[in-house]
């Protein structure tokens, strides 16, 4: 799928490594946010550094493994690129002023232009004969428009009492940069590219919802986490986030079956 997959694969072996050493420090060493993270968000960290080690490790086996003509696999690697953006950006974006600072900074702009590398250099040819199910690709083209309105909803409601009383609070700015300026309207124009049969739609639907539920699933994870550091537990948000990155998983195989 991707034309030069070898240079690919060391940007992925890089991004693997750095995102694996310095999520492991995090799990290991967690006295390392204490400065930087209040006891209330801590847990969400620490859950997406477990997050960010599985998803590093699996990342270097793909780079070490993957075939040119293992499409999905090297989709499921630009999912994992997509993820590890998000979760770097975060910790840049939130000022996570630590020793380790200048390689969240790297990492995000690692796996970003990594995926920019790839795709500048996928074969649109492995596409070109896909044709999706019917049932499918509307039930995808609805959910790739319905969650980007769900969460400009949600975002907007919390954003304008903020805009009023000018409060900044902790781990959510980045937050509504990230899905405001990248998550949601790469979703909206996939859905229409979906409409219109683009190849590079085949492509970002199951990168987006892949993403989407390893993404939900580590903020899911964390509030599960809570409990472990005293912090109160909010069984309404889990469940939402996990049901809700559950669901983001089974339309990204519904979606690799059809490749």
């Amino acid at each position: 799928m991707i034309k030069n997959l070898e240079l690919n694969k060391k940007l992925w072996l890089l991004t693997g490594v750095l995102s694996l050493l310095l999520s492991l420090i995090g799990l290991i060493n967690q006295s390392i946010y204490v400065k930087v993270v209040s006891q209330d968000i801590l847990p969400g960290v620490i859950s997406q550094d477990l997050i960010n080690f599985i998803i590093s490790i699996l990342l270097i086996f793909i780079a070490f493994r993957v075939k040119k003509k293992e499409i999905k696999i090297q989709i499921i690697a630009l999912s994992f690129l997509a993820y590890l953006f998000y979760a770097y950006s975060i910790y840049a974006i939130e000022q996570l002023y630590n020793s380790f600072y200048l390689f969240y900074l790297l990492l995000a702009s690692l796996s970003f232009w990594s995926i920019v590398v790839a795709l500048a250099n996928y074969d649109s040819d492995c596409f070109e004969e896909i044709n999706l199910n019917k049932y499918i690709q509307y039930l995808t083209i609805t959910f790739l428009i319905l969650i980007p309105f769900l969460f400009y909803f949600l975002w907007g409601s919390q954003l304008l009492p903020l805009m009023k009383s000018g409060e900044k609070q902790e781990f959510t700015f980045s937050i509504y940069i990230l899905d405001l300026v990248f998550v949601l309207p790469a979703m909206l124009i996939t859905a229409v590219m979906l409409f219109k049969k683009k190849a590079l739609a085949y492509l970002m639907t199951p990168v987006l919802f892949f993403k989407g539920f390893t993404l939900l699933f580590s903020v899911a994870l964390g509030s599960f986490l809570r409990p472990l550091y005293n912090v109160a537990f909010s069984a309404e948000e889990a469940f939402f986030y996990l049901i809700l990155s559950l669901s983001f998983l089974a339309l990204s195989l519904l979606n690799f079956q059809q490749l």
